[in-house]
């Protein structure tokens, strides 16, 4: 005669249950830890995006606002850094957009209102060291920097000698002439976030303001 077996498990069959559980929490804890990375990759890549549209947005809004004047060329740029003239509220202000140590720093002087005062923060500009306390780091990871100035139907590279030759703004003006301004930008601007490539950012230039 036959004897029935007793209720329950034995003991290498709680174990082979207890193995299949852990294989699986495993695997559900990767996945979820995979999701968790995956979500935050997304939303460094959303900030860095949005960051990189501000910056972006304040580039234009500089250039936009140029402001011409018979003291200092109203537009420049030697390779590193562009400098330029806008109108500001209650006077003008001398703005610095620099590339140091793969970061793109902006520089802007005290608003003048005298054509002394703002010769000297030209020069100013010219001995930026990257601690200013004015001067603020808009972006990092950047390798490289680009501007190219339309005029005559055309791009050309704005260190060209017909952009530079005003560079000082005593002989410009001696000479009592100014650098023919362009009537657009365009900016090249090789990143390494969100994700590596190059943006390029074209703006056309209204009429500017001079006095």
């Amino acid at each position: 005669m036959r004897r029935a077996r007793a209720g329950g498990f034995t003991l290498v069959e709680v174990l082979v249950a207890l193995l299949v559980m852990s294989v699986m929490a495993g695997l559900a804890w990767r996945g979820i830890d995979g999701l968790a990375r995956a979500r935050e990759g997304v939303e460094s890549n959303i900030e860095a995006t949005a960051r990189l549209n501000t910056v972006l947005a304040q580039w234009e809004a500089d250039l936009q606002a140029l402001y011409q004047t018979s003291g200092v060329p109203a537009l420049t740029f030697d390779g590193a850094t562009l400098r330029l003239t806008r109108a500001s509220e209650g006077g003008v202000q001398l703005v610095a957009w620099q590339l140091r140590e793969q970061r793109w720093l902006r520089w802007s002087s005290p608003v003048v209102q005298r054509y002394g005062d703002l010769q000297e923060q030209w020069m100013r500009s010219q001995q930026l060291l990257g601690n200013e306390p004015n001067q603020l780091v808009l972006l990092d990871g950047i390798t490289g920097l680009q501007v190219y100035f339309y005029r005559r139907n055309g791009w050309s590279n704005a260190q060209s000698s017909g952009d530079v030759a005003a560079a000082d703004p005593a002989a410009s003006a001696a000479q009592n002439a100014a650098p023919e301004l362009p009537s657009g930008v365009r900016l090249l601007l090789s990143l390494t976030r969100p994700r590596p490539g190059t943006v390029t950012r074209s703006i056309a230039l209204g009429p500017q303001v001079s006095p």
